[in-house]
Formats: C-alpha cells, structure tokens, sequence
C-alpha cells in the first residue's frame, strides 16, 4: 500500500513518523511540483495545488488533515471522482468549545470593557448581566457545533442552534432551514458562527442578517471568514449595534496589516488557532479509516460534494 502525504507548508516529516507507526505495511511518498507521481492508494492532503490533483486519478480515497473541505471543493471537476474524506472530531470539539466558552464569558462578566477601562486607567465596576437575558446562538450543528452547545449548557447560558436541516437537542431551542434564520438571529444576543463555508453560506452574515441580532449583541466567528461581510460587520460596530466581535477566521489569511479589523479596540482578532489538527489523532483517525476502506467497509465523514460539506 502506497499513501501520497501533500502539505502546503511542507512539514510533511512528523506525519510520515506517526503512518509508519499506524500502519507500518504502508510505504508514504510525497510529492514536488515539477514531478511525476507514481500510483498510490490513498492521499492524506492539506492544501493542495492543482497540478497536483492531476496525478490522483488511481486513488481509491482523498483524506484531508482537517475538517473543513472548502479548500479542496474549491478545485470542482478537477478533484478525481473518489471519495474526499475529512477529519471528524480527532480533538478539535474541545478545543472549539473552550474557544468560544472563554469568549462568551468574556463578554458576558464584560471583561472586554474592564480591559479598554484598565488601558484607560478606570477603576469603574460595571454592572453584572443576568445569564437567562444572554442567549447564545450557535450557527452550525455538526460534529463541532454539538460540544460548543453542550460547553455553553453546562455553564447555564440559554442557547438556541440553527442548521440547514432539522435537529432535535436536549434543552436547545433549535431552528432549521433558511426560514427561520431571522427568527434565530431576533433572540439571540451572542452569535457564533461554526458553518461550513458553501455557496450558500458564502457572505451570509451581511449587513441585514447582522442588523438583524438586538442592538449590543456580540459576533464570535470560528468557521470561515467568507461567511462574513467584513464591510457591514465593521459598520455595524462603529454604529454600536454590535457591541464587539471576536474574530478568529477572515476572508484573507494571514490578515493584512492595512485591514481596519486591526484598529478596531472592539474586535478580537486570533490566528486561526481556536481547533488546531492534533497530529496524533488526525493519523489515528485516518489510519482506521484507511483499515476500513481495505476490509471493504464504509467509514464516516465522506464528504458530500453537492452540499459542499
């Protein structure tokens, strides 16, 4: 068995490590731009290029290294027709719920103001929020969306989740379809976006659906920056309808130096860090899969090339 690893940035050796232990009767190759590819079983991608994708038309599957697959669908009918399978949880949940708990609570104790008072020299104590008037909406129910809204349960906040189809969660008050996103957004005072990014999804927070949250609600973003239209957000904050915004994803990345985000004091922005792949259980993962596929079985997470996710 021969598995192609491709990443765009090139570290490529701790993966290689960790297969040969995962399943040391594989060979892994990589692969340069400007080379031929012998055949391979599978390939483990991030990134790829498009030259790249030319040489995969024998692969019985692609899996990626994360779980978002925009990257990839982007390519269209250039990708090979074989299974694109990504990441499930593989540690990411955790890590997306301690994200976006520590956020929620930062605006909810009103740390943020306390931190602009502090670089101001106030000593001012602010009044505290009640939790049941600090309903937070989780855009996204998925594999990811579902340890956020458990995270944010456990520390009594309301919450209400919206998804493209119908869901049915223990004490969540859930909404589906386009329908009744404006009803969503009307009750909901902390928004936080876990979509994947689709054509659908694409600019779908635009000035309309952000006036549509209540005057001082908060915006926390930690699916993908395109999901936003960063004109409106950052319009819609100097207006103070939305009182700040808490930013991990953008539609450029890195994010320019020039971008007004920067100079914003009601925005925070992070690097792309609230779910890292953790290498470890990424090869885990995609090792038993790859079992799997060889024994003849369906595995999890294929991705569904029409929905885009």
């Amino acid at each position: 068995m021969r598995i192609l690893l491709y990443r765009g940035d090139g570290v490529i050796e701790p993966w290689a490590r960790d297969f040969a232990q995962a399943l040391p009767q594989a060979e892994t190759v990589t692969w340069q731009e400007g080379q031929s590819l012998d055949a391979c079983d599978y390939a483990v991608l991030w990134a790829p290029v498009p030259a790249l994708l030319d040489q995969l038309s024998r692969v019985k599957a692609i899996f990626l290294m994360g779980a978002g697959v925009d990257a990839i669908l982007k390519f269209g009918d250039a990708l090979p027709d074989v299974p694109v399978i990504r990441l499930g949880d593989a540690g990411m949940g955790e890590q997306m719920a301690e994200y976006v708990a520590y956020a929620v609570l930062r605006y909810f104790r009103r740390f943020d103001e306390y931190e602009q008072q502090a670089r101001q020299g106030m000593w001012n104590p602010l009044a505290a929020r009640k939790k049941e008037e600090f309903t937070v909406g989780v855009l996204g129910l998925g594999k990811l969306g579902i340890p956020v809204v458990q995270a944010l349960r456990q520390l009594g906040f309301p919450v209400r989740g919206w998804s493209r189809t119908a869901k049915d969660l223990p004490g969540v008050d859930c909404f589906a379809g386009m329908d009744a996103l404006d009803d969503f957004l009307r009750g909901t005072r902390v928004l936080v976006s876990m979509l994947p990014l689709t054509p659908e999804t694409n600019n779908l927070l635009d000035r309309a659906r952000l006036s549509a949250l209540p005057e001082g609600a908060y915006v926390i973003n930690v699916a993908r920056g395109a999901q936003v239209a960063e004109p409106d957000l950052l319009a819609l904050i100097r207006s103070g309808h939305i009182a700040g915004a808490t930013l991990d994803v953008f539609r450029n990345e890195p994010l320019p130096a020039p971008h007004p985000f920067w100079s914003e004091p009601r925005i925070t922005i992070t690097p792309h860090i609230s779910a890292l792949t953790i290498r470890e259980e990424a090869v885990r993962q995609i090792a038993h899969k790859i079992t799997l596929l060889e024994q003849g079985e369906h595995v999890a997470d294929v991705v569904d090339r029409n929905r885009g996710y």
